[in-house]
C-alpha cells in the first residue's frame, strides 16, 4: 500500500518535524519561482553594497594563470538582468541536464514498465533472493552506478521502490537505500570513473600554482575510494535497516508482499527478453571494443560509450521490455508501444512544470555569481586559521557540505575550491591529492538533501508516485540520517587513513614537502 504521508506516531519526533515543516512550504515549482525571485533581490543587494570576493585565475588546459580578479556579483535585477532572464529561459529549460536525461530514459525504462517485465523480473528473483541481502545489494549498486555517469538517478529508483514494494517493505526505504548509494556516494567506487581525471586535471592546475611541475594521476584516490564503496555499502544498509525502514513500516508505508509463481505467459515473455537482452549487450560490446568501432575511442570530454550512456540506457531497456511483451502477448501491435511510451510520458508532465522552474532558479543563481562567492568567502576565512592538519581537512569538508548545499555541479563548484585550497593547503604541507580525496567526501554526502542538486526533482517525482502528498520535507527527512551517518563515518574513514599514512592511491599521497 502507499500512503500520503510517510510520518508516524512512533517516527522520531525530529524527522517528522522537519517532514511537517517542509511540506508545509509551497509546492517545490512554487518554491523555484519565489527562490528565483529571491536571487534578483539578493543579487541587486550584493551589487548596492559592493561587495566582491578575490579568487585565483585557474585554466585545467593552460595551467595557472598565476593572476588574481576581484569576483562581484552580477545585478539580476537591472535591466541587463532581467533581460538575461527572459532571454535564456527557452535555452535554461532546454539544457537543464536532467531533462533530456529523464524524457529519453524513460522511453526505454516506460516500455520496460508497463509491459510488465521490470515487476515480472523483480518476483522471479524473489524466489533466490535474501530478504536481508537486499539493502546492502540496492545501496552497493547505487554507489557503483556512477560509472555511469548520472544514469543511476534515472533508472535505479522506481527499480528499487518496485522490489521493495514486491517483497512487501516500504517502497520509500528502497528509494532511500539506493538514492543515498546514488548521490550521497557519488564519488566512491571500485574503479576509476569519469570524476577521477576531472577532479584530477583541476587538482593539478591548482597544485601549479606552488609547484610548476606537479602532476596528479587519475589514480590518485583510487584506493580510498574503495574503501569508501565498503563502508558506505555498510553504513548504508544500517541506516535503511535500524533506523529509515523501521519508520517507514511504523507509519504504515509498506508494500504488500507478491508471489513469486509466474503465469507460462510471463515465464515465456522472460524468456524472449532475456534472449534479447544478451544480443542487446552483445550488439553494445560490438560497437564499443572493437578498434575503430563507432563508440571505441574517446568523445568530447569522456570515452564515446559514456557520452552516449543515455540513449544506450534507452535501447537496453526498449528492446527487452518489447520481446517480454510479445511474449508475455501484452503487446500486439505497435499500437500497443506507442500508448506505453504515450502513458510514460504523460505521467512526466508535472516533472517537466517542475523542470523548467527549477532550470531557471539554478541558472539565475549560477549567473549572480552568488554562490561562488559564499564558497570563496568561507575558504578565505579557513585560509586565516592557523590549524593542524586533521582539523583543517575536517573543517574543509564541512565547507565543502556546506557549500554543495548551495553549487550543486561538482565540477563547477571545485574549479573555485581548488585554487583556494589546495595551493594553500600545500603551504602547510598537505598534498593536493588528500585536499581531493576531502572535497569528494564533502561534495557527495550533503547531495541527498540540497534543493541545488538538479537530480533532487526526479527523486521527488519518484516518491509521489508512493506517497503523493510528499514534498521537499519528506525526501529531506527520508535523507537526512544518511547524510549525517555518511559525513561521520566518511570524514572519519578520511582522519584514520592520514592517521595510519597510507597512499591513498596509485600516486596518491598524503604530504607535500
Amino acid at each position: 500500500m502507499s500512503n500520503d504521508t510517510v510520518s508516524g506516531s512512533s517516527a522520531p519526533r525530529w524527522l517528522d518535524l522537519v517532514e511537517r515543516i517542509g511540506n508545509r512550504l509551497p509546492d517545490p515549482a512554487t518554491l523555484f519561482v519565489l527562490g528565483t525571485a529571491a536571487i534578483f533581490v539578493l543579487s541587486a543587494a550584493a551589487t548596492w553594497l559592493d561587495w566582491s570576493v578575490v579568487r585565483i585565475v585557474l585554466d585545467v588546459e593552460h595551467g595557472p594563470q598565476g593572476a588574481t580578479e576581484s569576483l562581484t556579483a552580477y545585478n539580476l535585477l537591472s535591466g541587463d538582468g532581467l533581460w538575461w532572464l527572459l532571454s535564456h529561459a527557452v535555452d535554461n529549460f532546454i539544457r537543464f541536464p536532467p531533462l533530456g536525461v529523464v524524457l529519453v530514459g524513460m522511453l526505454g525504462i516506460g516500455v520496460a514498465e508497463r509491459s510488465g517485465l521490470l515487476s515480472t523480473l523483480l518476483r522471479a528473483a524473489l524466489g533466490r533472493a535474501s530478504d536481508r541481502l537486499v539493502t546492502p545489494a540496492v545501496v552497493f549498486l547505487g554507489v557503483m552506478s556512477s560509472l555511469g555517469l548520472d544514469a543511476g538517478y534515472v533508472v535505479l529508483p522506481p527499480l528499487a521502490a518496485a522490489l521493495y514494494s514486491t517483497l512487501g517493505r516500504p517502497p520509500l526505504a528502497g528509494i532511500a537505500a539506493v538514492f543515498a548509494g546514488v548521490s550521497a556516494g557519488f564519488s566512491a567506487n571500485l574503479f576509476v570513473t569519469a570524476v577521477d581525471p576531472l577532479l584530477a586535471g583541476f587538482t593539478q592546475a591548482a597544485a601549479q600554482v606552488i609547484d610548476a611541475d606537479y602532476q596528479v594521476p587519475a589514480t590518485a584516490n583510487w584506493w580510498f575510494m574503495i574503501a569508501s564503496t565498503v563502508l558506505l555499502t555498510v553504513v548504508g544498509w544500517a541506516v535503511t535497516s535500524w533506523w529509515v525502514e523501521p519508520r517507514l513500516t511504523r507509519a504504515g508505508a509498506y508494500g504488500e508482499r507478491v508471489a513469486p509463481a509466474l503465469a507460462p505467459g510471463e515465464a515465456r515473455g522472460l524468456r524472449w527478453a532475456g534472449v534479447s537482452a544478451a544480443a542487446v549487450v552483445i550488439a553494445i560490446a560490438v560497437l564499443i571494443v572493437p578498434p575503430g568501432g563507432p563508440l571505441h575511442g574517446a568523445g568530447a570530454h569522456f570515452a564515446r560509450w559514456v557520452e552516449v550512456i543515455v540513449p544506450l540506457m534507452a535501447v537496453a531497456f526498449f528492446i527487452p521490455g518489447l520481446a517480454y511483451g510479445l511474449g508475455a502477448g501484452v503487446i500486439r501491435s505497435d499500437r500497443d508501444v506507442a500508448r506505453m511510451v504515450g502513458e510514460t510520458m504523460a505521467a512526466l508532465g508535472p516533472y517537466i512544470v517542475l523542470a523548467f522552474c527549477a532550470a531557471q532558479f539554478i541558472e539565475s543563481f549560477k549567473y549572480s555569481r552568488l554562490g561562488e562567492m559564499a564558497a570563496l568567502g568561507g575558504g578565505a576565512l579557513l585560509t586565516r586559521l592557523a590549524l593542524p592538519s586533521g582539523l583543517l581537512i575536517a573543517l574543509f569538508v564541512a565547507v565543502v557540505m556546506l557549500g554543495n548545499l548551495f553549487v550543486g555541479s561538482a565540477s563547477a563548484k571545485y574549479a573555485f575550491f581548488a585554487p583556494v585550497f589546495v595551493p594553500m593547503f600545500m603551504q602547510v604541507g598537505i598534498a593536493p591529492e588528500l585536499t581531493q580525496a576531502a572535497y569528494r567526501v564533502g561534495d557527495s554526502v550533503t547531495n541527498v538533501i540540497t534543493p541545488f542538486n538538479p537530480y533532487m526533482i526526479i527523486i521527488l517525482a519518484t516518491v509521489r508516485r508512493v506517497a503523493p502528498a510528499s514534498g521537499l520535507g519528506t525526501v529531506v527527512a527520508l535523507m537526512l540520517p544518511y547524510t549525517l551517518a555518511f559525513a561521520l563515518a566518511w570524514a572519519g574513514l578520511l582522519m584514520v587513513w592520514m592517521a595510519l599514512g597510507a597512499p591513498l592511491g596509485p600516486g596518491g599521497v598524503l604530504s607535500y614537502p
